[in-house]
């Protein structure tokens, strides 16, 4: 019995399992160590490993080239050339592994300048196209903001002339638009249907150049005065000017 006890296995679930796991992953990197230091080395990886030995050791006097120059005064260490101003080190040795033709390099680092120089240009493009977006909209938003003004300086003529012209008992305007007009009118006569369409031909500037220089004419006011002159030598002398650029 007590021997039976001493031999009792532990019957842990999945323990088993987790073992055979652990010997299988140790048993598996055993077999890579192994091959690795079975592993037969490739012509390739035999030349390369000669080819860097051998260029990594100075050359010796068993070497024709260099046993020339040491008779021609040459010493290990000294720079080419009569003047020594010739090269130290011997030129670099580049060994093409690859498959492709001569030139292959050269071309592949041209076409990537290219196609860099390209994505350049394109930026360039295209910083030149956002800077002329945003010219083209400060000038309308400008142009806009000149035309609400414009629009605003219109109807203050408007209502002007209206005050100037009743003060003089004037009943009809010059011209329609000369007036602001109502909102609602019950009907208009023909002439006043035509006065109309000639207005709707004018721009809101043309509008304030003819309402502002009738103003001056006729009631010597400048709206940009805000003032009412005795007359046209007095307007002519005190008023700066006969549009807003000459007031700013």
């Amino acid at each position: 019995l007590l021997e039976l006890l001493t031999r009792r296995q532990d019957v842990r679930p999945g323990l088993p399992m987790v073992r055979r796991g652990k010997e299988a992953i140790q048993k598996e990197e055993k077999q890579k160590e192994a091959n690795e230091k079975n592993r037969q080395k490739s012509i390739k990886e035999e030349e390369k490993e000669r080819r860097d030995l051998v260029l990594k050791s100075a050359l010796g006097n068993e070497n024709k080239g260099f046993a020339l120059l040491q008779k021609m005064g040459y010493k290990s260490g000294q720079a080419l050339g009569k003047s020594g101003e010739g090269i130290v080190e011997p030129i670099p040795l580049n060994i093409k592994t690859g498959l492709s033709g001569l030139g292959h390099d050269e071309l592949k680092k041209r076409k990537a300048e290219e196609k860099l120089e390209n994505y350049r240009q394109k930026l360039h493009m295209k910083k030149q196209e956002n800077e002329q977006a945003a010219d083209q909209f400060r000038i309308r938003f400008k142009t806009k903001q000149e035309e609400r003004k414009m629009e605003g300086d219109l109807r203050r003529s408007q209502r002007a002339c209206q005050q100037l012209d009743t003060q003089k008992d004037i009943d009809v305007p010059k011209a329609t638009w000369f007036w602001i007009e109502p909102e609602e009118e019950d009907k208009k006569d023909e002439e006043d249907k035509k006065d109309e369409c000639t207005s709707s031909d004018l721009s809101v500037s043309e509008k304030l150049h003819i309402l502002t220089a009738y103003l001056r004419e006729e009631h010597f006011y400048c709206i940009w005065c805000g003032t009412t002159y005795e007359d046209s030598e007095d307007l002519s002398s005190n008023c700066p000017g006969d549009n807003a650029a000459d007031h700013d």
